[in-house]
């Protein structure tokens, strides 16, 4: 027997208990900081949008810090709490959680909550990223361009509670199995982006050497059809045929549709306008429903809307991007993103040279983003197994 099956065999052989996080905790609501509160030093706080751009799942110093007369007045994490950001732009990071394992109190804005309990903090973190946690929030979730889950929800969602010294287990085995995961992660990830350099480089080379090329705002070779897009909420969404686009790609299908013809999509949110894991430009064609997350530019030229996607997907558009809680890409800044416009007939040789050589590099990376993803998808199978247990019957 593993170390774990004698511990849940000495502990809980007869099951664990679940309870819900309102019956082994409190929720409370963090206050009133601003990004222009934030200073080099004092006392250390932690911004909501933060807990999507720069926490993981543990934290033990804070990367901003708050006069602290100011600190006085706001709401306190304290060691061994979670901090919870409870507002988002997309499904996935509502309710990120991490645990604050350092020594001093932190201060807390609003839009996060302060969970405070008596078990084993990492344990509980882990329980936040657990498919059995996020199948019930998502029935919590309320809003549509911003999604929010108050803390009153919070409380109702169950979680399995084994005695410390199991919790206390898993969560060596999950910071051994997790810190193995982010070192192979890292070594794909480094030779993704040498893959992208190499593509880089050779775009660079060959829009460089074109002496037909100009350099032109995107407002002025495309037709802006924002106004078109309509978002539905999800208890609205009624299953269809149609594919509904958000900031990054299909999100469902629905009945009817918003725009019919061939496009080009630009993300207008969410981490990955920075983070760039996927595409933020894509083509799209036929009837198909776009809500509020992704610009919808209309570019007759086939060849020039294909050029276009490929340069967006492979430059970085952080210069554009606004800082907000989630980056955004607002309509105006978009529009004045140059993009490189040769003439009709270098036009087709550029982009058809770019095209095999994509081709060519993304033959060789395919099997990289597929790998790391496996690595992720191991790792929330084991973290999900781990944190299975049979229920203790009442």
């Amino acid at each position: 027997m593993s170390r774990i099956d004698d511990l849940i065999a000495e502990y809980c052989p007869d099951g664990v208990k679940h309870q819900t996080l309102g019956e082994i905790g409190e929720f409370i609501r963090g206050n009133g900081i601003q990004k222009r509160d934030f200073q080099d030093s004092g006392f250390g706080c932690i911004h909501y949008g933060q807990i999507y751009t720069y926490y993981g799942l543990f934290a033990d110093h804070t990367k901003s810090f708050i006069d602290p007369n100011l600190a006085e007045k706001r709401k306190k994490a304290y060691k061994g709490d979670l901090v919870i950001a409870t507002t988002s732009e997309n499904e996935e990071d509502v309710c990120k959680a991490c645990a604050w394992l350092g020594e001093e109190p932190i201060a807390i804005s609003g839009d996060a909550y302060i969970f405070r309990h008596h078990q084993n903090p990492k344990y509980i973190s882990y329980c936040f990223q657990s498919e059995l946690f996020q199948s019930q929030k998502k029935k919590y979730i309320t809003g549509t361009k911003v999604l929010r889950v108050n803390g009153d929800a919070m409380a109702k969602i169950h979680v399995p509670v084994p005695p410390l010294p199991v919790q206390e287990e898993i969560v060596r085995i999950l910071d051994s199995f997790s810190s193995l995961e982010a070192e192979l992660e890292a070594e794909l990830e480094a030779e993704l982006e040498a893959r992208r350099k190499q593509y880089e480089y050779y775009r660079d080379q060959l829009i460089r050497d074109c002496p037909s090329v100009r350099w032109i705002p995107l407002s002025e070779i495309s037709g802006n059809c924002d106004k078109s897009r309509k978002p539905i909420k999800k208890e609205k969404r009624i299953a269809g045929k149609t594919p509904y686009y958000g900031a990054s790609g299909v999100v469902d299908h629905v009945d009817g549709f918003t725009h019919e013809g061939d496009y080009l999509l630009l993300s207008e949110d969410g981490a990955n306008l920075l983070a760039r894991s996927m595409p933020i430009a894509y083509q799209i064609s036929g009837r198909n429903w776009i809500n509020n997350h992704a610009h919808v530019l209309r570019i007759e030229n086939a060849n020039l809307r294909q050029l276009v996607e490929m340069y967006l997907n492979s430059i970085s558009l952080e210069p554009y991007i606004t800082k907000g809680a989630q980056p955004k890409l607002t309509k105006q800044r978009m529009e004045t993103i140059v993009v490189p416009v040769p003439s009709e007939d270098d036009l087709s040789r550029i982009v058809e040279m770019l095209t095999k050589f994509y081709a060519l590099t993304t033959s060789l990376t395919d099997g990289l983003p597929a790998e790391i993803e496996a690595r992720r998808k191991q790792y929330e199978y084991y973290r999900d197994r781990l944190l299975s247990f049979d229920e203790l019957a009442v």
